[in-house]
């Protein structure tokens, strides 16, 4: 049997600004976007560069439960871990466009890791594993 998670819904407020965000300051591609207008909403689908894993779809608070918990899917835990090639380019490249980090790079034994939020505030470890780190490769 082979099986594999395809999407992951992040709850955003907001279709457009969720898209700025991922796509102009952490440099994600925008892998679909179509109107679903019997729905009355979109289809938004994103993922960081060169991913061939797991991608965000990004779904849009329709009801007060769901605004609840925008920015704050995990309770304040690290909700995502996005893991890099290039861990000192990419946590660079990211301060310079604004992105808050909540957490200073730290060398763990898995690699090293620092915290930022996304635009809600969602929290992300952004990591580079050790190449033996059973992950680093897949």
């Amino acid at each position: 049997m082979k099986q594999n998670i395809v999407y992951i819904a992040l709850v955003v407020k907001d279709y457009d600004e969720a898209i700025d965000f991922y796509v102009n300051k952490l440099q994600f591609d925008l892998l679909e976007d179509s109107a679903q207008p019997e729905q009355g909403k979109r289809w938004v689908v994103i993922a960081p560069p060169n991913s061939h894993g797991v991608a965000l779809l990004l779904a849009k608070a329709t009801k007060p439960e769901q605004a609840a918990v925008v920015g704050n899917q995990t309770g304040g835990r690290v909700f995502l871990f996005l893991n890099t090639d290039d861990f000192w380019r990419d946590y660079a490249r990211m301060q310079t466009l604004g992105v808050k980090f909540v957490r200073e790079p730290q060398q763990q034994d898995y690699g090293t890791v620092a915290v930022f939020e996304d635009l809600y505030g969602n929290r992300w470890d952004l990591l580079q594993l050790n190449p033996e780190h059973p992950m680093a490769n897949r």
